[in-house]
């Protein structure tokens, strides 16, 4: 981008200026929206919509323009004869590409079958004094592209496609749940603890209350909470933040949708997870046949459920039953020559070790959709213990095409068990464990109040949308992924 030609583009805006027209009007009424202009039959008459001006093809007498916005795009014709003198010389010497304008005429469909209005009068709507980019596509413009989502989102059919089926996909979500009579909640993002998740959390200061506080890493312990005080059926919407590495997965900051209902179990979850999913792929993709890579999954077939022992040992050959203590795990894997990349690696817990094991080994090979069951119950600090070995836990969580999308329990709501098993993570925590979790009273407190059965689930929307549309980074699924300050 030239200095001269926004020096330029300026000029034009001092000469409408001049010349007393509003180059930044209030208003334009619209008949119809872009793509449903695009949808009119031949003839139809008094048009009116508007948008940016994304090309434009220039002849003698006539102009063949293009409006977009995010949900389509127009074509215009621009003849002399028709839209007048004035009109058409204004058009040519003030007005570019970026710029905006609100058109009426009528509908016509031109000898290559595109769909066009006639323009019978425009009116200027707003003056880009920065152009758009002539070339946007090919790797070195990623980051660019990050830092300026505005205009890749005008330049990049993909990620225009891909932003509105993640506002389809999360509307498809809630009405999901608002059908089976949930009710949508709110709870507080800045926390004294960081509880409900295995993870380490972004710190914060509040000054009037003189403290220092978390970002919420999930919003579990105030969902039970409310649990607690009388809801049944509730889910959330809920930003969370974890101040961990990022990955073509992770992101540090994400949307996750986490709900619970009272009275339920992990199976009964099983069965609504599934029917939800199948729901939003309906809903969202007008299918339950998804493409991934170079292979296609029809998920209304059988969904595998697997042990997380078996797993581990049907990829690694280490029977993890075998390995109560960490130490010996870690040297299992030591002479099995795997290896796991993980600085930490010799300062995590058992299950936390599981995990990462689980994770290198295991789970980039999974691609239909799988339930994996029966995670070893110090991987799970708030889930339930099985009844018939309280080793485990009632827990599964949802993996496709080597991403977990959604994790569930059946809830530990017992208070005593809950405080031992908060008071070992504060120990491997004090230990050098930074994403073991915090002692939490506040959250203990409530539930010595007293709770029902429970199950609870939480799924990433940033992660959901990568798997369904086989997108190669979870940054291509946000509106605004972070980067770095210049």
């Amino acid at each position: 981008m030239s200095s001269e030609q926004i020096e330029r583009r300026l000029q034009k805006l001092n000469t409408m200026r001049s010349n007393g027209m509003n180059v930044y009007p209030e208003r334009f009424l619209k008949n119809y929206e872009l793509y449903e202009a695009s949808l009119l039959e031949d003839g139809t008459e008094d048009v009116r919509t508007a948008g940016r001006i994304t090309s434009i093809r220039s002849f003698s007498k006539l102009s063949f323009i293009t409006i977009s916005d995010i949900q389509g795009s127009l074509q215009l014709l621009l003849n002399k004869q028709e839209a007048g003198e004035e009109l058409f010389s204004q058009f040519h010497q003030l007005i570019d590409i970026g710029d905006f304008i609100g058109v009426e005429g009528k509908m016509y469909t031109t000898k290559s079958g595109e769909k066009t209005l006639r323009i019978e009068t425009y009116e200027f709507l707003g003056k880009a004094l920065k152009p758009l980019p002539e070339k946007w596509h090919g790797l070195t413009n990623i980051e660019l592209r990050y830092r300026q989502r505005y205009l890749d989102m005008i330049m990049t059919k993909e990620t225009k496609n891909r932003v509105l089926i993640r506002s389809k996909l999360i509307q498809s979500v809630r009405r999901f749940f608002e059908d089976y009579n949930f009710i949508e909640v709110e709870t507080p993002i800045l926390q004294h603890t960081s509880s409900g998740a295995l993870a380490k959390p972004f710190t914060t200061y509040h000054n009037a209350l003189d403290t220092e506080l978390n970002l919420r890493i999930a919003p579990e312990t105030y969902l039970k909470r409310l649990i607690v005080g009388g809801f049944t059926k509730i889910f959330e919407v809920a930003k969370c933040f974890r101040n961990e590495g990022t990955s073509p997965q992770h992101l540090q900051e994400f949307t996750m949708v986490e709900g619970y209902a009272a009275y339920w179990n992990y199976q009964d979850t099983m069965k609504f997870m599934r029917e939800m999913l199948m729901d939003v792929l309906v809903k969202t993709f007008n299918t339950t046949t998804i493409t991934l890579g170079e292979q296609t999954i029809d998920f209304s077939e059988q969904w595998e459920v697997v042990s997380f022992r078996d797993i581990i040992f049907r990829n690694t050959g280490i029977d993890i039953n075998l390995f109560p203590d960490v130490k010996d795990l870690l040297q299992e894997t030591e002479r099995r020559n795997i290896k796991l990349d993980n600085a930490e690696i010799e300062n995590m817990g058992r299950g936390n070790f599981i995990d990462h094991l689980y994770k290198k080994t295991c789970r980039p090979l999974i691609v239909k959709p799988t339930f994996l069951v029966q995670h070893p119950i110090d991987l799970s600090p708030l889930a339930r213990a099985n009844d018939e070995n309280p080793l485990l836990t009632d827990r599964f969580q949802l993996v496709v095409n080597g991403a977990e999308i959604i994790n569930a329990y059946s809830e530990l709501v017992d208070p005593v068990e809950q405080r031992r098993r908060l008071e070992n993570q504060a120990l491997l925590k004090s230990s050098g464990d930074a994403e073991a979790m915090e002692m939490d009273e506040e959250y203990l407190a409530a539930m010595e109040h007293g709770m029902p059965p429970i199950s609870g689930w939480g799924f990433g929307i940033d992660r959901l949308l990568m798997v369904l549309t086989d997108c190669a980074t979870i940054k291509d699924c946000v509106y605004f992924p972070l980067t770095k300050k210049i």
